[in-house]
């Protein structure tokens, strides 16, 4: 039985919860560029709840422009999907599964723009919703008379201009503008794209006043980690279970986060899918967010990263199943990590809070997230996560932190690599690992020095922005560590010296 409209009274309603039959007759409140699982596991998902809690009150018209796959899949399931979610949850298992049925229909750009121009009359229609991946808001040559324009931000502004036009610059049908695509200033950077797309096609200035005045673009960050489909056994055997086929079944963690930028009381009211789950923020500024998940997400991956590797780890469940190592992690996040970051705009209580449910997500045993992974483009992360966590720290301090001082150490350590066919390859435990990294070239030169690398690497200001041997006994704390994983290995490293 697949899943679908006219199939889902048969499903049983113990195993999976089901939506309302009167949601399918929602109106269509929501446009959606992007067809891909994060739109589906975050944005969707909370529309689908407020809509299961009687709230939003409104469905999804999603924009397919790729060419890969079709809509074929979602006609054939009336746009309904079931999400899993699947993690730990304040320290406890949890296993979750939900019909969501937010998307009211999936139109192809290149073959259904008229229809897609058609919904910009809609008088419901109110918000956008948007993931084009990072190179999807870029300023092109569009002509938005083309059918459809190439780009996003053309196809987003042909929308925009045939509402204009429709309803004659009315300043009560602008739309709340919410992208989520992983770029800093996702929304400020694509309303700048829109102006000077508009600029390019000679578009009105009353149009352009009607775009700022009527419209909201909201700069947002996302965060939760939606894997998508389920490996085809796991897929069989919750098939078999919940009693149907879903071909769009995916997977999605527990935890969520979509900070959404704004202070305008219009746009709280129209996103009243804000006020059903807690996962939806809507504050004045997303920066303590961003801050947040860049140091104790982020910082943490990449200071633990070198680390595991050199445990054996080839998982971050897998380490985090390790007493000494979760314990690295823990004093990591809580002793050195949120105590730099703690400032008049991050309370203690954020950092506590947000460590808590790192600690959950790295220890989902349903997640196969791998170190050499998190192990692209190593030093550039190193860098741009935490060299300011560094700087943070000595500011309230004049100590080493002895955590980022080990994590470092394991660092330097992994790049120590063999020159190999034009690539940089670092073997641990048997297997070869082909370093991604731009500086690999100059690492592999400093350690051609075993005596001087550490100095050298920290000292090197092409590589951090600054000169990291000025921070008080940083360097000792480094050479140190890095001696003792030589000669004991990371995790007696860290029960010898983390006490």
């Amino acid at each position: 039985m697949l899943l679908s409209r006219e199939n889902i009274e048969k499903i049983d309603v113990s195993k999976v919860e089901l939506p309302e039959g009167s949601s399918f007759e929602l109106p269509e409140r929501v446009l959606q560029f992007g067809t891909g699982v994060l739109l589906r596991g975050l944005p969707d998902y909370f529309v689908d709840k407020a809509n299961k809690a009687g709230v939003f009150n409104g469905r999804v018209l999603v924009v397919k422009s790729t060419s890969s796959s079709g809509t074929d899949e979602f006609a054939e399931q009336s746009g309904l999907y079931t999400l899993c979610i699947k993690g730990i949850e304040e320290g406890q298992e949890v296993v979750r599964y939900s019909i969501n049925n937010a998307i009211s229909r999936v139109l192809s750009a290149s073959k259904d723009w008229e229809a897609i121009l058609e919904a910009a009359r809609n008088p419901d229609m109110q918000v956008v919703f948007s993931n084009t991946t990072e190179v999807g808001i870029v300023l092109s040559n569009d002509q938005i008379t083309d059918n459809p324009p190439a780009s996003f931000p053309g196809k987003l502004l042909s929308f925009l201009y045939e509402r204009y036009r429709y309803f004659h610059a009315d300043t009560t049908k602008g739309l709340v503008i919410l992208p989520t695509e992983l770029i800093s200033d996702n929304a400020t950077k694509l309303k700048k794209i829109l102006h000077s797309l508009a600029v390019q096609n000679n578009l009105d200035k009353d149009f352009l006043v009607w775009l700022d005045e009527a419209n909201d673009f909201c700069n947002t960050l996302v965060d939760r980690i939606v894997p998508g489909r389920l490996p085809k056994e796991e897929q069989q055997q919750t098939e078999q279970e919940l009693g149907y086929q879903d071909q769009l079944m995916i997977m999605a963690e527990p935890f969520r986060l979509w900070a959404i930028e704004t202070d305008s009381q219009r746009v709280k009211q129209i996103l009243s899918f804000a006020e059903v789950d807690s996962g939806v923020v809507l504050v004045p500024s997303i920066d303590k967010f961003k801050e947040i998940k860049l140091r104790l997400l982020n910082g943490t991956h990449t200071l633990s990263c070198a680390a595991a590797l050199w445990s054996g780890f080839t998982t971050v469940k897998e380490a985090m199943q390790n007493n000494v190592f979760n314990a690295f992690v823990k004093g990591l996040m809580k002793n050195e990590i949120s105590k730099a970051i703690v400032d008049q705009h991050i309370e203690t209580q954020d950092a506590e809070d947000f460590s808590n449910r790192v600690i959950d997500r790295f220890s989902n045993p349903f997640l196969e997230h791998r170190w050499e992974s998190i192990a692209l483009n190593y030093t550039s992360k190193m860098n741009m996560r935490n060299i300011a966590l560094l700087e943070k720290w000595y500011k309230k301090n004049l100590v080493p932190p002895p955590h980022m001082a080990l994590g470092f150490a394991a660092y330097i350590k992994f790049m120590n690599t063999k020159a190999q066919n034009g690539q940089y390859v670092q073997e641990i435990n048997g297997q070869e690992i082909a370093l991604q990294d731009e500086f690999a070239p100059v690492l592999f030169d400093y350690w051609k020095n075993p005596q001087t690398v550490v100095h050298n690497v920290l000292h090197d200001d092409s590589l951090w922005g600054k000169d990291l041997t000025t921070y008080p006994e940083f360097e000792q704390a480094v050479k140190q560590y890095l001696d003792e994983i030589n000669a004991n290995g990371v995790l007696k490293t860290i029960e010898t010296c983390m006490d």
